[in-house]
């Protein structure tokens, strides 16, 4: 599953426990634009990295699941909680970033390559 749209917030990493981090965002899915939604996605452990090379208001499409987990508290209630886990994130602009790194480092240095 994707969502589309535009990012619209980036919130910090917050560490969980000592193994567990996780990173929250916002997009504006557009797919009626008279009534846009804004929906929250986390990433998580080493996919936090995922939102450093983005900005507010880049176009982006977040390759998802969806997670649902049941939780029993100590009184025996069940409560459910659903989440959005992004995975892969993919923009113009990172194309863009990752094709000037590969243009730079195509220019002629005056050194020989060593292949």
């Amino acid at each position: 599953m994707n969502i589309q749209g535009k990012l619209i917030e980036i919130f910090d990493t917050i560490q969980i426990t000592e193994t567990f981090k996780k990173r929250e965002f916002i997009i504006q899915d557009n797919k009626n634009p008279e009534y846009p939604e804004y929906i929250k996605v986390e990433v998580i452990q080493d996919k936090v990295s995922l939102l450093d090379n983005i900005n507010i208001g880049d176009e982006i499409n977040v390759l998802i699941n969806i997670k649902g987990r049941k939780w029993e508290d100590k009184e025996g209630n069940i409560k459910y909680f659903n989440s959005i886990q992004g995975w892969k994130i993919e923009s113009e602009n990172l194309n863009l970033n990752q094709d000037n790194n590969n243009d730079n480092f195509n220019q002629d240095s005056g050194e020989d390559l060593p292949f």
